[in-house]
């Protein structure tokens, strides 16, 4: 792709995801949706081939029907209410449809099946900003109608994700299916906290996207994207494979890094709002995202592929892609942990 039509693409799905944030309009804010979806389907299909045609189609199929129920849901509402302003409290139907909406949009269980397909079939790069910067949008939207969703909707949900999410990524050797399920994990979470706490959705978010980012950063040096791909990068980066497996763990919420963070908030805020039985299940849940992670580390960091002492050594000391964003992006999805009490303060 010309740099030119790229760098035009990019703009329009950046002002797309920047229209939703910023309007206070229903019908902008569904503009800015459109825009977004139909930008990034060329970013989706940058290395054309088959399968990335595939992924794309599936894609817009997905997001024109969460779409088209957003719509309904608006129209619903400027049906009750009179009005096309967000500042008026979505009624009760129509906010369900908005929330089931953003779901599909996001990937959230029982409409997650298009996520990990369709990151399986796109380059490292499109995938990463399809579970990056595409949560952005639909989660700014679930965070302004939050007290008009309905809490038992949004917990069935949240359930599901970090069952689907958990489960998903055992038996998987692609990452970037294991990505998608990770992915598919970590909204559960934030949606789980919504109804009590919206702005730990926002924090889980940042750290989330931090963590994501490093994660397909380091595969994109590589070109990593199966397990067996991984176990040969001690031959050829011998500084990355350590740092895989701490933004791993810190992926999987281990304590000592900074994945922990949002999950030991939102267990303490489910817990402090009576949900027990939901924050224990949850971390049980979570247990399994840790297994699928624990496995990469082990193939990449902790293993050696089996060579012979004639085996050409391929170290590369000399960076050959610019990755200027990796060192903060890796300091900060590991080491946050001492600005928790900081955090503990937000309303």
């Amino acid at each position: 792709m010309k740099p030119l039509v790229l760098n035009t693409i990019m703009l329009t799905v950046i002002s797309g995801t920047i229209m939703v944030l910023m309007s206070s309009h229903w019908l902008m804010i569904w503009i800015g949706f459109e825009m977004n979806m139909l930008a990034i389907i060329p970013i989706l299909m940058k290395k054309f081939n088959p399968r990335a045609m595939e992924a794309s189609t599936k894609y817009f199929l997905t997001q024109a029907t969460a779409s088209m129920l957003f719509m309904l849901g608006i129209i619903i509402n400027l049906l009750m209410t009179g009005q096309w302003a967000m500042l008026s409290t979505p009624n009760p139907i129509s906010s369900n449809m908005m929330t089931v909406a953003m779901a599909m949009k996001l990937g959230l269980s029982p409409f997650h099946f298009w996520m990990p397909e369709v990151t399986q079939g796109i380059p490292l790069s499109s995938g990463m900003i399809l579970l990056t910067w595409q949560k952005i949008a639909p989660l700014s939207i679930l965070y302004q109608i939050s007290p008009s969703m309905n809490p038992n909707l949004l917990m069935a949900m949240a359930t599901m994700s970090v069952l689907v999410g958990g489960w998903g990524g055992l038996n998987q050797t692609q990452l970037r299916k294991i990505l998608a399920y990770s992915s598919i994990a970590h909204m559960g979470w934030m949606i789980a906290v919504t109804t009590y706490n919206p702005t730990l959705m926002l924090l889980n978010l940042m750290i989330y996207i931090t963590m994501t980012l490093g994660t397909f950063m380091l595969f994109t040096l590589n070109s990593s994207t199966t397990t067996l791909s991984l176990s040969h990068m001690w031959n050829e980066f011998p500084l990355i494979p350590p740092l895989i497996l701490t933004t791993m763990l810190s992926l999987g919420g281990l304590p000592p890094l900074s994945g922990f963070i949002p999950k030991w908030m939102i267990i303490n805020e489910l817990t402090k709002n009576d949900m027990i039985i939901m924050a224990m299940f949850m971390a049980m849940t979570a247990l399994l995202n840790l297994y699928f992670y624990m496995r990469l580390t082990y193939s990449t960091a902790l293993t050696m592929f089996p060579s012979m002492n004639t085996t050409k050594m391929k170290w590369h000391f000399e960076n050959t892609k610019n990755m200027i964003l990796l060192p903060p992006l890796i300091v900060i999805s590991t080491m946050l942990l001492p600005l928790t009490p900081m955090l503990l303060v937000l309303p």
